[in-house]
């Protein structure tokens, strides 16, 4: 089944932000292998037209601090679409949730209730939010770029 290009609005990352002058803003990119001029495989990162399950995307997140002062106590929320898979992020910093937002922690060290009562690890595909705790504060003027991958379920 395709999801088409109105549907890619809703893949978008929503993002939170604590209330310092820090600009943010996101994109997403499908990530595709094509033959270069020699025929050698190499991986692309494009806009995304039409995506079907089993795509891969990259969730790409940029942050300015556009204040006179340092930003400080600062955290980049992003809640996963539904219709998208975790697959993680370069950032050891990273945290991410498996119930919405409640709890927080690294994916190994976090817990699923299932519907029978018994108690699993949580799995990639368990996310439904990946945050970044930045731990110095941002000097005014400075930016930087977060990202996370994901499949299309």
């Amino acid at each position: 089944m395709r999801i088409i290009l109105a549907l890619m609005l809703l893949l978008m990352p929503g993002v939170a932000f604590a209330a310092n002058d820090v600009v943010l803003s996101s994109a997403v990119f499908v990530e595709k292998t094509v033959a270069d001029a020699k025929g050698r495989a190499k991986t692309i990162l494009e806009a995304p037209k039409i995506v079907t399950p089993g795509d891969r995307l990259v969730f790409v997140l940029n942050y300015q601090n556009m204040g006179s002062a340092p930003a400080s106590d600062f955290i980049v929320t992003n809640p996963l679409p539904g219709a998208v898979s975790y697959q993680g992020t370069p950032d050891e910093a990273a945290q991410v949730s498996v119930d919405g937002g409640r709890n927080w922690g690294a994916l190994a060290d976090l817990r699923i209730k299932e519907a029978d009562g018994d108690v699993r690890g949580a799995r990639m595909e368990d996310v439904t939010h990946v945050r970044w705790p930045m731990r110095r504060p941002i000097a005014p003027g400075a930016k930087g770029k977060l990202s996370f991958r994901g499949i299309v379920r």
